[in-house]
């Protein structure tokens, strides 16, 4: 006998994040379980304000939809027919469910730096083996950025620095932040994601200043397939923004293929989300430090503890969690 249950829930966020124009002041979305045979598998369902294309509203229909088929034992057809945030919460539940989901993690993450680069520099030096951090660019002037990145760089010569600007820059912007890295500091940039306003102009960028980029919203565009080309690194991987685990291995396996790193990054999930890429992490990218780092913009974790973290683990019977209904289907009723 099958049966499901499904939340949802809102999260306090500490001031001062702000996603591209809107500045997130609580994350809220979806849990799911699915319960069958005595297992249980669970996913959670949180569009990105200012990144996702669904609402909050369009991934609860489409999953109070899929629900009731599946509950039904009705053919609930391919995931990624629906939004990624509902595929990937789905698949997730799925796939715990199944036992596809594998129990270990790689809980390592790239730290993350939004502009004060003090900071970075005790997570820095704590960390065992590859030094590897992530900066948010674009926010501020590109001079400024510029400056900062390259101090990182010459305050920790081993480090490996990888940039996000969320296609933030024009080309002479992204030249101006170019302009403050010193040479002798540029092949320490592994990479900036996505700099300018197209590709295209990112791949000028790229050829212009030798800085290697990375390909993030790009990924998410219909027909997108890794290839090698110059001055690519990388391919950024954000499963709530690009679909189910099995679209994700489909990526990561063709930019392996093409020789170009691949990297789980979250956005912005709950611990239980961020625990499950961290799975899927030590699954599927063992060699590469995934960017997890987020957790630290919550004021509480939800369900599952991330390893190492003081965060108070809120439950579902937490203020933060509400249990929602299951509609389902009449007698006879073919969604």
């Amino acid at each position: 006998m099958r049966t499901a249950q499904l939340y949802h829930y809102r999260l306090p966020v500490e001031t001062g994040v702000i996603l591209r124009t809107q500045r997130l002041k609580q994350r809220e979305g979806l849990i799911v379980a699915l319960n069958e045979n005595g297992k249980t598998g669970w996913g959670e369902i949180a569009p990105l304000p200012q990144f996702s294309h669904e609402t909050l509203a369009i991934a609860l229909a489409q999953t109070q939809q899929w629900l009731a088929k599946w509950l039904a034992n009705q053919n609930t057809g391919d995931l990624d027919q629906n939004a990624p945030s509902v595929a990937f919460g789905l698949s997730c539940a799925l796939a715990e469910l199944h036992g596809e989901l594998g129990e270990q993690a790689d809980f390592r993450t790239a730290p993350l730096c939004y502009g004060d680069p003090d900071e970075l520099y005790a997570k820095l030096n704590a960390m065992q083996g590859e030094k590897i951090a992530k900066m948010k660019v674009g926010l501020y002037e590109a001079n400024r950025d510029g400056l900062i990145a390259d101090m990182l760089c010459e305050a920790v010569p081993d480090l490996k620095l990888r940039l996000d600007a969320n296609r933030g820059w024009t080309l002479e912007k992204a030249g101006k932040f170019a302009e403050k890295i010193a040479q002798s500091h540029r092949l320490q940039i592994q990479f900036i994601e996505e700099p300018c306003q197209t590709p295209e102009l990112s791949r000028q960028f790229a050829e212009k200043y030798g800085i290697a980029i990375a390909w993030d919203e790009t990924v998410r565009e219909p027909n997108f397939q890794p290839k090698a080309e110059p001055n690519v690194a990388a391919i950024i991987i954000k499963p709530t923004l690009t679909g189910s685990i099995a679209k994700c291995v489909r990526l990561i396996e063709q930019a392996h293929q093409q020789g170009l790193i691949a990297v789980i990054s979250s956005s912005i999930e709950s611990s239980l989300a961020l625990t499950q890429l961290a799975r899927l992490a030590h699954q599927y990218t063992p060699n590469t430090l995934a960017g997890l780092d987020t957790l630290n913009l919550m004021k509480s974790q939800l369900l599952r503890a991330w390893q190492g973290s003081t965060l108070p683990l809120a439950d579902l019977t937490s203020d933060y969690v509400t249990e929602l209904t299951i509609a389902p289907l009449a007698s006879g009723e073919i969604l």
